[in-house]
């Protein structure tokens, strides 16, 4: 496993909560309010993200819509590289899918990979009237055709780096840095 460094800071806390309540200002105007709006936070960091993205939307709107979490371990496609045992953890919807607009939120778009498993997970779970994807930050290097309605940040990278998006719900901060494979 490669070791990687610190090289850029790309968010602070600031930045981060200005990204999140544009992207709740932007789904409120695409959507014409939040009518049959469901968040979805995409196990581990998508999950305080939509949660914060909620938030946002209830200062904005009045109203908070409802947010689940989705874990998507079971519907990847490298499932049989992650280990023999993996850990599932629950997937929680407050409310049925049909028929709603479900807002996926995740930390970081890549490659889409997570996201194909999400869609697979969510039309499982029933058959919403639409589904659009919400990130903090859209790196580039998609391997399959997948694009985000709501995007805080693009960031072009090299294959060399990683972003990691840090949350204070589970990391004790907020950032988002670029890291870069450290020379050996």
């Amino acid at each position: 496993m490669p070791n990687f460094v610190d090289k850029t800071v790309l968010m602070d806390t600031q930045g981060i909560n200005r990204a999140l309540v544009r992207i709740a200002h932007e789904i409120v105007e695409k959507n014409k309010g939040l009518e049959d709006i469901v968040l979805v936070g995409i196990r581990s960091r998508g999950v305080p993200l939509s949660e914060r993205v909620a938030d946002a939307l209830e200062k904005i709107e009045g109203q908070r819509p409802p947010v689940g979490v989705l874990d998507i371990t079971l519907y990847r496609d490298d499932l049989s590289t992650l280990s023999y045992q993996p850990i599932v953890r629950p997937t929680a919807m407050p409310v049925d899918i049909d028929r709603k607009t479900i807002v996926l939120v995740d930390d970081v778009l890549y490659t889409g990979r997570t996201i194909r498993a999400a869609l697979d997970a969510l039309m499982d779970m029933g058959r919403p009237h639409a589904i659009q994807l919400a990130v903090l930050v859209d790196r580039g290097h998609r391997e399959l055709p997948i694009r985000a309605d709501y995007v805080g940040k693009n960031v072009p990278t090299s294959s060399k780096e990683s972003v990691s998006v840090l949350v204070a719900e589970i990391d004790s901060e907020d950032k988002v840095v670029i890291r870069e494979e450290a020379e050996e």
